[in-house]
């Protein structure tokens, strides 16, 4: 008769010992905070990148397209930024003197607006341009937030803790243009990481990743 020979306690103590150092080195090598952030911030690029599309497919095909309500011959959208977060009363219009866009602004204190419909595409949402007019429909079924649970209604800055995605735009005798912006919260798409969007979009602040149509992003 085969006799089995079970493990004893000290071995028993050896491999628990060694699966928590495992654990802990797996845990340490993949920092589950820091993929979050990756992941928010992979969300934040896409969801600029769509916003940016649908306000170019409006640009291009829609008849006397507008922002804000304004006209090629003023400029009332170029003292205004809308922005959204994922939380909280998501809309803003602040004075142009004081917004995230100016250059080497290092982070302005913004103060909300509360309001509704932040969301819609038909120039009420945080983004003024009305792209619900496009022929076939939006491109948007709504507009998309930040994905972090940061309330915009807080006063927080664009730069540094803030994260919120926010829209301004200008109207010349000539032309609309506008930028975007969102605020990325990894080391590996900041400014100076690995996949960095901040300082490589063109734009004039290197801590905010800059999409848009003004040269320089520098409204």
């Amino acid at each position: 008769m085969i006799q089995r020979k079970g493990f004893t306690l000290i071995e028993l103590l050896i491999v628990i010992g060694i699966l928590a150092i495992l654990a802990t080195t797996v845990v340490l090598v993949l920092n589950p905070a820091q993929i979050l952030q990756e992941s928010r911030d992979t969300q934040r690029i896409s969801d600029l990148g769509a916003v940016n599309s649908a306000i170019g497919l409006y640009l291009a095909t829609v008849s006397n397209p507008t922002f804000g309500g304004g006209s090629l011959d003023t400029d009332s959208c170029g003292t205004l930024v809308w922005r959204a977060s994922g939380a909280g009363n998501p809309i803003a219009a602040v004075p142009d003197a004081n917004n995230p866009f100016v250059t080497g602004d290092g982070g302005v204190v913004l103060t909300s607006v509360p309001t509704t419909g932040f969301r819609n595409v038909d120039g009420t949402g945080w983004v003024s341009a009305n792209i619900s007019q496009v022929s076939g429909g939006s491109p948007l079924a709504v507009l998309p937030t930040d994905p972090s649970a940061e309330n915009a209604s807080s006063v927080a800055p664009l730069d540094g803790v803030g994260h919120f995605y926010a829209f301004q735009c200008d109207i010349t005798p000539n032309a609309l243009v506008y930028e975007i912006n969102a605020n990325m919260e990894s080391a590996k798409f900041g400014n100076s990481g690995g996949s960095d969007v901040e300082s490589t979009d063109g734009g004039d602040n290197a801590d905010i990743y800059e999409l848009g149509t003004r040269p320089g992003f520098n409204l």
